[in-house]
């Protein structure tokens, strides 16, 4: 956990995400995409996109998951997907975590993380990369280095957004046995 993100209230909780969480999960993505430099999107896809992308990442069977406050009210989202489509990446997943902005650094970050390793461990994949939009992303990579990824490497200037280049930090962990041993085959 990074200074920062204080541990997660007791009144939230992770669930697999609905369809009725559609556009509160919009609305997260939009400010981050408009704000923020952890997505290299510029413009913010409507709920119909993100309804389209949801779907494939479950028909993937992938998880997607939202966290919830004792309101019900959704506080963040993420999913993993494919790290890249080639076969050879069949066993290597990539995470995207966004938490509300009047939610931030309050561990709701780590508590969707963890739900993502936990899942993508018990699906059997081996490894999960993080590619995190801004070297100055200090909560992001904070985060994920709390939760075991390590340093993997830097784009410099690979992004260009908001009037200024953006690095990209690629960081990874390893899930379950990692590469120590050879992986049930997976189609």
């Amino acid at each position: 956990m990074t200074a920062r993100e204080a541990p997660a209230p007791a009144s939230i909780s992770v669930r697999a995400a609905e369809t009725t969480d559609l556009p509160a999960i919009a609305a997260i993505y939009a400010h981050h995409v408009k704000q923020g430099l952890g997505s290299f999107e510029e413009v913010p896809p409507d709920v119909a996109e993100l309804a389209r992308r949801r779907e494939d990442i479950l028909a993937k069977g992938l998880p997607y998951f939202v966290a919830v406050d004792g309101r019900g009210q959704v506080v963040g989202y993420a999913y993993a997907s494919p790290y890249r489509a080639r076969s050879a990446y069949r066993f290597s997943v990539e995470d995207s975590i966004y938490a509300a902005p009047d939610a931030a650094r309050q561990g709701i970050g780590r508590l969707l993380l963890a739900a993502l390793i936990e899942r993508c461990t018990e699906l059997g994949y081996r490894q999960m990369v993080a590619v995190i939009g801004d070297s100055g992303n200090e909560g992001s990579i904070g985060l994920h280095r709390s939760l075991g990824f390590e340093h993997a490497g830097l784009l410099r200037s690979i992004g260009f957004k908001t009037g200024r280049w953006v690095d990209g930090v690629m960081m990874q962990r390893a899930l379950g046995p990692g590469d120590r041993t050879l992986p049930a085959e997976r189609g």
